[in-house]
Order: C-alpha cells, then structure tokens, then sequence
C-alpha cells in the first residue's frame, strides 16, 4: 500500500528527474579534462577554453552562455568525437634566479655616448719641457684630454701633462705606437682625433668648432695636402707639421691592417708613412676642405712677429707651423685670444641689438627686456623677510659696518669698489655722449648699492658733473646712473679622484684644562665610530708641563682619561685606543704635528679634533672627500653652540639642539679643526725650515692653517661643516702664542656667549632689575 502511494507520488516527477540525470550525465561527458592554466591569454573574452595550440578544441565552460542554436551544437559534437580527454599533471615552475640589472656609473656610458675630440701632441725627449709645456699652457684649458706621445722619457716630467712613452726615438716606430695606443685606449670615447707636432700652434676653439660641424661617420683625414716625395704614388698625405685629423671611422678601417702597414710601408718621415697607410688601406686621401668647411693652416715665417701679420688666411688659421721657441707660441696665443675675444665682443653687441628690435613687437614695449641685456632679472621677494637691502654710501663713507655701528670709514676692497664703478660710469657716459659732450666728475651726492644672489652687485648712483660742450660752455648738472657688476662665469675645476674608503686618524690634543670632556667625547665617539665599525682610529696627545709631566709616575693627571681608554678598548675588543704623551710650556699645533708625522707614513690622512668636537661618520666622509693629496687641504667651520644659560634664559633646555641661529652660529675665528695628508704637511714644513732656522718663534706664531697659507701651494679649502658640532664650554686662551691666534680665540670665545639679541635681552632685563 506504502509502496503504490509512493509510486503514485513519484510518477508526475518522474520525468523531470530522469531529464535532469540524463542532461547532467552528458554534460559531464561533454567537459574537457584538461587542467586550465591560470594564464590570461588561455581565456577568450567569450568565456571559450582554448587549447594550448591555440585552436577552439574545447568546451566552453559549464556556466558560460552560448550564443548558437541547438543544430550548431550537435554539428559541433558531432565533428569532436576523436577528442580524447587527457589529464596533465601539475608541475611546479622553477624560479630562475633574477639577473642582476648592470647600471652604468655614468649616463653617457649607458647610452653610448662619446666625447668630441681626442688630441694627440707628438714630442721628444729634448723638446716635452719646453714647447711642449707651451703647447700643454695654451690647449689644455680648452680641451677635454690631451695626451702627449714620446719615444723616450726625459728625467723631469712636467706637472699636469699625460704623457705616453713607448720606449723607442724612432718616428715611424712612435707614429705607429700612438694609432695603435689610439685605438686601444680612447677608440670606443672619441668621434674625431687630431694629432700635431709640439712646434704647432693650435687655435683649440677653432679646431673644436670645425669637428661639430663634420660628421662623424664619414671616412675623412684632413690637414694640408702634401705630395708624395719622388711623385711615384697616388694620392696625398696631411703634413704633420699643420697638424691633421682623423675620423673614428677611418682608424676603426685602419686597425684590421695597421701591422701591414708597419712592415709593408717604408718611408722617411711619419706623416708621410701614415698617409700612405691610409691610402693602400683605407683608400682615403687627405683633403683640406669637406662638406663647406675649410681646414685653414698657415705657415710662419722666422722670426716674424704675430702682431704684425695682416694676412687673411693667418687671421683665420686653425694651426700655424713652424714655432720656433716657447715665447713665440705664448705670443701666437696672445694674439688668436685677442682676435676671439673681440669677436665674441661683436657678437654680444649684435644680439643686444636684436633682443632690443625684437622687444618692440613686445606686449610691453621695450620694458619687456631685462637691463642689462642677457643679465638675469632681478630678485623678486615673496614677503617682507626677503627684501633684499640697499647700503647707503659715500666716497668716504658707508652707511652699513660690519661691527653694527651707523657709519664707518670706506676703506679697503669697499673703497676700491666704489672707485672702480666711479670711473666704469664716467667711461660708459663719456662713451654715449662724445664727441658732443664731454663729462667730468664733480662729485659723488649718492651712493647705493645691494647685492643681488641672481644678478651680482647693483649700484645706483646720484652723480655731479661739469659738461663742456664743442664750443667749450660748461656748465654743473645731476646725473643717476644705474650700473650692475655681474656675477662671474662659473666654472668648473677639474679635481683629482678622491675615495671614501680612505682610513681617518683622528689626533685629539688633551690639556688638563680638557680633561673633563673626554668622557662625553668618548660616549658620542663610541656611538658614532666604535659601534658602526668607522674606518677611523683615535689617538690621544696628551700635553704636560714641565711641573706636570715631572710628577707623572706620583700623581698623573691623564691617569682617569687613560682609565677610561682602557674601559673602553675591554667594551670593544677589536679597538685600539693608541696615546702619545708630550712635553711643552706653550702647547703649539705645528711643534705637536712634527711628532705625530714621524710616527706615520706619508699618505696618513690626519683630521684635528678638539674635545669638545661630536665626530660622524657624515663628516668624515666629507674629511676624505674634500682632502686631496698634494692638492687641497681642508679647515671646516664647526657649529658651536651658544651658552646654554645665556640662548635659553628663563627657558627650560631642549633635549635635542638644532641647527638655528638661536641656538649657535658657525665659528669662523676657529682655524683648531684640520683634514690634511701627511704628505702634504711634511713638504710645507720643509719649505719652512729656512725661516724657522732664522726664527725659531714662528713655530708658535703660527699655526698649521697659516702654514699652509703661507708656505703651501696647496688649495687651502675653507667652508662651512653642518655636520661638526661644538657644545659650549669656557675656552681659556694662552697668552704664549702669537698676537693673532690669542685674538682669534678671544674672539671665538665672545661669539660663542651667545646672538647678539641674545646678550641685548640679557642686559635688558639686569638694567630693569636694578632700576627696580
């Protein structure tokens, strides 16, 4: 009965269940069993599966929408029968391990990018010394590398030249050494070579502005044409002595057959075993003019006087041969710079022209173009803070002192600067008006100046002047003149290669007036050096007196500094603290210097320190990198801060000082702290020795930066350091030295009390109080 009920229930549904099984159970047939992958481009925008050889081979997804009719469907089974499903197992992909990206040091290295010109000076052993220091002296400065090539080395080689010996006086065996060095060393770092003979004057801007003009990848070797001697060959060579160049191209050709050249190619001179070379190998001959431009070169005479040449082709010479002596190549170069210059002059006057002409069809008109021409415009203030000042001035007096006070003597630079734009706006005057009138100067009513950080130094002045016209009338009129005093072209100085992995050796003095400070000296040290593995060693000088260093063994008063030493090499094993202890009456920092550099080689980097300098690891980066042996030495000026009872009265002290005018000033009376090499002080000292023979006091009226001002040829480099920091403490000065380093601290020591707005507020409130 049960059974019939169920039976009856079941039957209505009984369709819809079997069309349900039936329709899942093809459909799991009709699914592909291929493991999809996760990448994008396996899936179509349409939801279709794609094969892994790209065709449409698969079903499309159970959830996915068809867009064809139910006959499209069948056909499409129907034509799918052989499909065979297959399961691919899952393997995991191997990372490779990434390539380390390459960056090159410079951008033009990373992009390819070459130099201009490569110039190649051929000389001798007799002659590098003379006209080779003459030819160095009036190319190098206009040049990015010159190169000297000679067969044998004299004994004294001059400063500042590269000079390249191949071992051999030869000049065919030297001609092909330089191309060969050529092409090994600067083929990839050049477009165009030039090579001349140290008896060859060469105008470099002129030789530079013909090789912009010229292709680089034009197979070219130009210079003066020459026939071959005997007339047997074809072709032309350059002449060396106008000097010659070659394209990258040509000796990129000439390198697969440079060796042919050298044992196929006689010939008695090197120019003209070059230019047969290039000619049986590179089957190029030398020209004298290409693509409109003109390889100008001049021949001179013997003892001919280069201001007295009016030739045209001289006044447009790129080279000029032969040179006899030194003073005439100096007096050749004398003469081409006059010409340039005044052309350059020309050329400033010809676009002021066109800049005026031009700001007429100006919105503005005319007060469109700055004044002077091609000068910056004026500084323009964002508030009040920044208005720039002006200086009231006479010819005897200005208005703004360095002391404060209201008015003071014009004396010194002041007194030759405004002398100078005196007479600058008498000429400039006399120049516009002559010869209608002729000006002089009565007297200066007026004087202002300010300086400008973008335009230079701008005056302006109220002059008096006597006119007198052709006619000889006169009479006294008022003229404002408006003058600027540009700031100088910047230029770049080629500097040495300096390294920061240079090891510091730090010296600190310690007097008994400083012994108390070690202990915070050694706590930022430690910090700083010790606990960052600096490359950098410490090592005390410890000064008696006669009395002290006599009572040393009963009662040494370094004995709780050298404790602490030893406290701190135990705290860090692999440090070692080394001290030195010394005897003087007047403690002078050149006396101490001579027994520290005994104990060290000569390319020891030394850094000064005092005990209240905070040393880190920024500043003794910036100690390597400004102090370049047999170069510069550097001075930094410290912060030092002020007297903490004074900068913060009746305030609470911060924890942190900053770096504010509030909180100190950078001490520029203190010359204490020192970069050098040891190198370095060891040969200024032994250009002093005879004086100190005749005066054996001037080892204490000096001190190691007036030395190095005095007796060195070294660039004494003196700026400011953020990073060196003073606290303050008293610093007693010794009466024993010299006048100006007693002075000097006495004024590092009133400096250091505290601003002057500071010390104002401090003697405000003292007067109100006893007032009260």
């Amino acid at each position: 009965m049960r059974f019939s009920m169920l039976i009856g229930l079941l039957r209505p549904i009984g369709p819809v269940i079997i069309g349900i099984s039936l329709g899942f159970t093809l459909s799991l047939l009709s699914v592909s069993w291929v493991e999809e992958s996760c990448d994008i481009n396996t899936i179509a925008d349409e939801g279709i599966v794609l094969s892994q050889d790209g065709s449409l081979k698969g079903a499309r997804r159970p959830n996915s929408i068809s867009t064809g009719n139910d006959e499209e469907e069948e056909d499409d089974d129907e034509e799918e029968e052989d499909f065979q499903p297959r399961i691919i197992p899952y393997k995991p992909v191997k990372q490779s391990q990434p390539k380390k990206l390459f960056r090159a040091k410079y951008i033009s290295t990373e992009l390819g990018i070459r130099e201009r010109l490569f110039v190649g000076i051929l000389t001798s052993k007799n002659t590098i010394n003379t006209l080779g220091v003459a030819v160095n002296r009036t190319i190098s400065h206009h040049l990015d590398n010159v190169v000297f090539f000679t067969g044998t080395r004299s004994r004294k080689i001059p400063h500042g030249m590269v000079v390249v010996t191949h071992g051999d006086e030869r000049l065919i065996w030297n001609m092909f050494q330089t191309i060969k060095y050529i092409l090994e060393h600067y083929i990839t770092e050049y477009d165009w070579f030039y090579l001349a003979q140290d008896d060859t004057y060469t105008q470099a801007d002129r030789i530079k502005a013909l090789v912009e003009h010229l292709s680089m990848d034009r197979m070219l070797y130009m210079g003066s044409p020459e026939e071959f001697i005997g007339g047997e060959m074809q072709g032309r060579y350059c002449y060396g002595g106008f000097g010659y160049l070659l394209s990258r191209s040509l000796l990129l050709r000439l390198q697969l057959f440079l060796e042919n050249c050298r044992n196929d190619i006689l010939s008695a001179r090197h120019d003209e075993w070059l230019g047969r070379c290039i000619i049986d190998y590179a089957d190029t001959n030398c020209v004298e003019e290409f693509e409109v431009r003109q390889y100008y070169y001049y021949e001179m005479g013997k003892n001919s006087d280069p201001s007295k040449e009016d030739n045209v082709q001289f006044k447009n010479a790129l080279t000029v041969h032969p040179v006899s002596d030194p003073e005439q190549m100096y007096r050749l170069h004398k003469h081409f710079t006059e010409i340039e210059l005044q052309k350059t002059y020309e050329e400033i006057e010809k676009l002021q022209v066109e800049i005026k002409n031009v700001s007429v069809v100006a919105f503005e008109g005319n007060r469109s173009t700055l004044w002077p021409v091609g000068i910056n415009p004026p500084f323009e203030p964002k508030t009040r803070f920044e208005v720039l000042r002006w200086d009231y001035f006479t010819e005897d007096q200005v208005y703004s002192c360095i002391d404060g006070s209201a008015k003071c003597e014009l004396r010194g630079i002041d007194k030759l600067d405004v002398a100078d734009v005196i007479e600058t706006a008498m000429g400039e005057l006399n120049k516009k008006y002559k010869p209608v009138l002729h000006l002089k100067k009565q007297q200066l009513i007026n004087g202002y100046r300010r300086f400008d950080p973008t335009r230079g130094m701008e005056y302006t002045l109220d002059l008096q002047l006597e006119v007198v016209n052709q006619k000889g009338h006169s009479r006294s009129i008022t003229k404002r003149v408006h003058l600027v005093r540009p700031l100088s072209r910047i230029e770049i100085i080629p500097m040495p290669y300096v390294t920061e992995a240079t090891r510091v050796h730090i010296i600190l003095p310690v007097t008994l007036q400083g012994r108390e400070q070690v202990q915070q000296f050694l706590e930022v040290y430690a910090t700083n050096a010790f606990e960052t593995s600096e490359n950098a060693i410490l090592t005390f000088l410890f000064i008696y007196d006669t009395i002290e260093a006599q009572q040393v063994n009963q009662n040494d008063i370094f004995a709780s500094v050298k404790a602490q030493i030893g406290a701190y090499e135990h705290r860090y094993p692999t440090v070692k603290i080394p001290w030195i202890s010394v005897k003087s009456e007047s403690p002078s920092q050149i006396k101490f210097m001579d027994i520290i550099s005994k104990k060290h080689p000569v390319d020891t980097l030394f850094f000064i320190a005092t005990v209240k300098t905070s040393i880190n690891s920024e500043f003794l980066n910036r100690c390597r990198m400004n102090s370049i042996n047999n170069w510069q030495v550097f001075f930094p000026i410290h912060f030092q801060y002020y007297n903490p009872d004074i900068a913060y009265h009746n305030q609470p002290l911060p924890n942190m000082m900053d770096l504010v005018k509030e909180s100190g000033h950078f001490d520029r009376s203190s010359f204490t702290e020192a970069c050098f090499y040891n190198s370095d002080y060891m040969a200024t000292r032994t250009r002093m020795s005879s004086d100190v023979q005749e005066n054996e006091e001037i080892l204490e009226n000096l001190d190691i930066y007036d030395m190095f001002v005095k007796y060195s040829g070294l660039h004494v480099f003196r700026a400011v350091e953020p990073a060196l920091h003073q606290k303050y403490s008293y610093q007693p000065c010794n009466p024993r030295l010299s006048e100006d380093i007693y002075q000097r601290c006495v004024q590092s020591t009133l400096d250091s009390l505290g601003s002057r707005s500071q010390l104002a507020m401090l003697l405000f409130e003292q007067e109100q109080g006893n007032s009260t």
